[in-house]
């Protein structure tokens, strides 16, 4: 029994069961709604056929991470960090990049969860009036007289669309100003802006600014430790799922699923052209780009294996957390993308607030045939949806740096632990790094941007952490496993970690930023100096005591390679198809 000792000594406390653990991951089946509108404008009519392969892949894959988590009772921070000591033998500098991969990945749930809250909020305090609501059409009349067919925004507006009459031409610009005059300010207000080459623009804006808020919020609960953190999730999922899963149902059972929107199956002719096209080599490259995002919500209860440290029972609960944490989100990831797509279709899925996320909440409430009370109270617990995603985020990133810490591969500053048996340090990382996220994404299209980059990242864990339930088996067969996966599921799995491979080369294009592979590869190797430093500048060359002590390793080696050149014939072939895949896979022209 772990007493309060622990938390003198600036250690994490065994506070959790699995359900406590199967509840922090609960946050991962609201993440759907973060890109359920992208994945729809690049997959057309295949983007729930998309999330349905993406969650098997994504539940398949979670038994490798389910085997080598049940061999580090003694750690914390996920599957990155039990993947990452079977690099070791192989590279010192390939094991921090696992983990840094996963936090890079996983972190950004904070600002873009943030991004779609704060986008909630302004619609309900600053709302943006309607094009066909009364104070627009009375503001046109009131101003038709300064319209004319030689007014220069009405030429440019028939330059732009060819064809137009100047009645219709003048009814849309004057529209357009309406709109803008009759929008609150704190919609437009923006303290300061500026662009960093390459990267993209940073906006301190209105959004930022609650943002920022609701992500101190977030903070200040977790700031308790992860039973109090278990605890408030606990009851936010019973909130949020319930009427999600509500969504996911009731349109199947009251027959409001138009057949025409999930037949005929094949991808549009162009991103968010929401037009049929066919099995084109542009056709398969969206597709691939669609699951190369649906992977980053998908996968993500893999988190649910992040608090071993923290678990009361790790042999037992390690592996009941991410299966029960895997057959919730198959539920909810088969479910809610089908019935969203039957109900609305192409056109519907292609609305503005459904791509951005700010009109999803108002979408469910439309979906089960809720008036305005219900339609209000939907977007409340989309809201608290999002809540609970980035409680999940928070919690999960920030133990993956502090177990990174612990183990010498991150700086030792982040290892600190409140009394609680909270990893402040890391979390207070978390925060400073997403503040600079949220200004990236506080407009629609750094928002996508966060997303793409965050994602090469998460594939790249992906793939060194499905290989490394190989190399465990191989260099470290002699240690305990409470729980092992079937040896052909293993090799399932590593055959799927090319497949993510060709999702990173072919998809991370597809969603308007040519550079994101780049970008993305970039930040990546932001590492190495980072675990240089830690590493020969602090440690001298050499690894905790308790860095390997799970394997059995002692006397500060590494281990045998048992496995040869495998791993680095394995490190080759995925870069080599990731190559492959981003030459030979191209957008429609």
């Amino acid at each position: 029994m772990t007493t309060n000792t622990e938390t003198n000594r600036g250690e994490l406390v065994r506070a959790l069961d699995w359900k406590g653990a199967f509840w922090v991951a609960a946050g991962v089946p609201p993440l759907v709604l973060f890109s359920i509108g992208g994945i729809a404008g690049t997959t057309g009519k295949l983007a729930f056929v998309v999330w349905i392969i993406s969650m098997i892949m994504g539940f398949l894959q979670s038994f490798t991470y389910a085997e080598i988590a049940g061999m580090f009772g003694n750690k914390s921070g996920g599957a990155s960090v039990y993947g990452a000591t079977a690099w070791l033998r192989y590279s010192k500098f390939i094991a921090p990049l696992s983990v840094w991969c996963n936090w890079f990945a996983w972190s950004p749930v904070l600002s873009l969860g943030c991004v779609i809250a704060a986008g909630y909020i302004l619609n309900s305090v600053a709302p943006i009036p309607a094009a066909d609501s009364k104070a627009v059409l009375d503001w046109v009349a009131a101003h038709a007289a300064n319209y004319t067919d030689k007014t220069q925004s009405v030429i440019d507006y028939i330059a732009a669309h060819a064809g137009t009459a100047p009645a219709d031409a003048i009814k849309a610009v004057a529209s357009t100003d309406a709109v803008s005059a009759l929008t609150p300010a704190l919609r437009s207000w923006e303290a300061l802006s500026f662009k960093i080459p390459g990267l993209g623009a940073l906006h301190f804006n209105s959004t930022f600014v609650i943002g920022a808020i609701l992500m101190l919020i977030m903070f200040a609960i977790q700031h308790r430790g992860i039973a109090s953190t278990a605890t408030a999730q606990k009851w936010l999922a019973i909130i949020v799922l319930t009427p999600l899963l509500l969504v996911g149902l009731v349109p199947i059972f009251t027959g409001a699923i138009q057949s025409a929107n999930v037949t005929g199956l094949v991808p549009p002719t162009a991103g968010y052209s929401g037009v049929d096209g066919t099995w084109s080599l542009g056709g398969w490259t969206l597709f691939l780009g669609g699951l190369y995002i649906a992977a980053w919500s998908t996968y993500g209860f893999e988190t649910a294996v992040c608090y071993t440290r923290e678990l009361k029972n790790p042999k037992t609960d390690t592996f009941k957390a991410i299966f029960y944490s895997g057959l919730l989100c198959c539920l909810f990831f088969f479910l809610v993308p089908f019935a969203f797509q039957g109900v609305l279709g192409q056109a519907g899925m292609l609305a503005p607030g459904i791509v951005d996320g700010t009109g999803v909440g108002e979408a469910l409430g439309n979906m089960v045939g809720g008036g305005k009370v219900i339609t209000q109270i939907f977007v409340i617990l989309m809201i608290m949806a999002l809540f609970l995603a980035i409680m999940t985020a928070m919690a999960g990133s920030s133990r993956t740096l502090y177990q990174g810490s612990k183990d010498g591969w991150l700086p030792k500053y982040l290892t600190h632990v409140n009394q609680h048996g909270a990893p402040t340090g890391a979390m207070w990382t978390d925060f400073a790094f997403n503040l600079f996220l949220l200004a990236l994404a506080s407009d629609v299209s750094g928002y996508f941007y966060v997303l793409a980059i965050s994602n090469v990242g998460y594939i790249i864990f992906n793939f060194l952490n499905l290989n490394s339930g190989w190399i465990h088996r191989i260099d470290s067969g002699h240690v305990e496993r409470p729980w092992k996966a079937p040896s052909w599921l293993i090799g399932v799995n590593t055959v799927l970690a090319f497949v993510n491979a060709l999702f990173l080369g072919a998809g991370a294009k597809v969603w308007g930023y040519s550079s994101a592979l780049w970008v993305g590869l970039i930040f990546a190797a932001l590492i190495f100096p980072v675990f240089y430093f830690r590493h020969y500048m602090q440690d001298g060359g050499k690894f905790p005591k308790e860095a390997l002590d799970d394997l059995g390793i002692m006397g500060g080696g590494l281990g045998e390679k048992k496995a040869g050149m495998l791993p680095y014939l394995t490190l080759i072939a995925g870069a080599l198809v990731v190559l492959w895949a981003n030459w030979f896979f191209q957008l429609p022209s």
